[in-house]
């Protein structure tokens, strides 16, 4: 009868925990389950955020091409790049930019714009020299010597600009950041595989003429590589216009 009692008394507790908690199984399913919700609503709200630094950074470029204009306007001249990571003055000597420098960080103290996209790296930027000259200040005639290339369907790269026509450009390096330097100086490390899987953001980070502006891709970026560069520009019919209009220019 003890040991009746016993196996009865045992079966009743088994009985009454299962009845009131979760066995190892139900417990290691509920924690799947948990976890698939979670990635399931992280995931979109990463990309929104990443969304949302990217409309940060683009209104800051319209910013910072406004500024550029109405420095154009007020000096009769666009700025030089600036003198360092550091110091946001432009580069000038006298007349003209330090050395001929015509690419480099974005003169951001002397525009008193944001130095920063919303990644935390300093723009990029780059000037044709004649419309940076203070002492023979541009005219409607002045020979301009940037391009700008976008990627057609099939990868390959035609003009979004006219050929040599763009006076300056400036530049975010994106979510990725690769080529950018950041507020402390430092630059951002290099995958291994660059610049090869990442042929139009190299261009855009070491040429002071020719620059890529396209749709946003990841790893399988096709010709040109990966990419998610964001780029401005100076339209000099804009630039003209809005100098005329203020008669600063015949």
């Amino acid at each position: 009868m003890i040991a009746d009692h016993s196996r009865s008394a045992g079966s009743s507790a088994r009985r009454r925990l299962h009845a009131d908690g979760f066995t190892l199984v139900e417990l290691a399913v509920a924690l799947v389950i948990i976890t698939l919700l979670l990635g399931s609503v992280l995931v979109p709200l990463a990309s929104q955020v990443e969304q949302r630094k990217i409309w940060e950074t683009q209104r800051t470029l319209d910013q910072i091409n406004e500024a550029l204009i109405g420095y154009a306007i007020t000096r009769g001249h666009l700025p030089c790049p600036a003198i360092s990571a550091a110091n946001g003055l432009e580069d000038r000597t006298g007349g003209t930019c330090t050395g001929n420098k015509r690419q480099g960080f974005l003169p951001w103290a002397e525009l008193g714009v944001s130095k920063l996209d919303a990644w935390g790296h300093i723009f990029r930027y780059s000037v044709t020299l004649a419309f940076a000259n203070s002492a023979a200040p541009f005219t409607l005639s002045s020979t301009r010597d940037i391009t700008l290339y976008p990627r057609d369907n099939t990868g390959t790269q035609v003009n979004l600009s006219n050929s040599s026509d763009i006076p300056a450009v400036v530049i975010s390096h994106g979510p990725d950041g690769l080529a950018g330097i950041d507020d402390q100086g430092i630059a951002v490390a290099l995958p291994s595989d660059w610049p090869a899987s990442y042929a139009d953001e190299n261009l855009n980070a070491t040429s002071a003429t020719s620059f890529m502006s396209r749709t946003s891709q990841g790893a399988a970026g096709g010709t040109g590589g990966s990419f998610d560069d964001l780029v401005v520009w100076i339209s000099p019919n804009v630039l003209f216009n809005r100098m005329v209009a203020a008669q600063k220019l015949p």
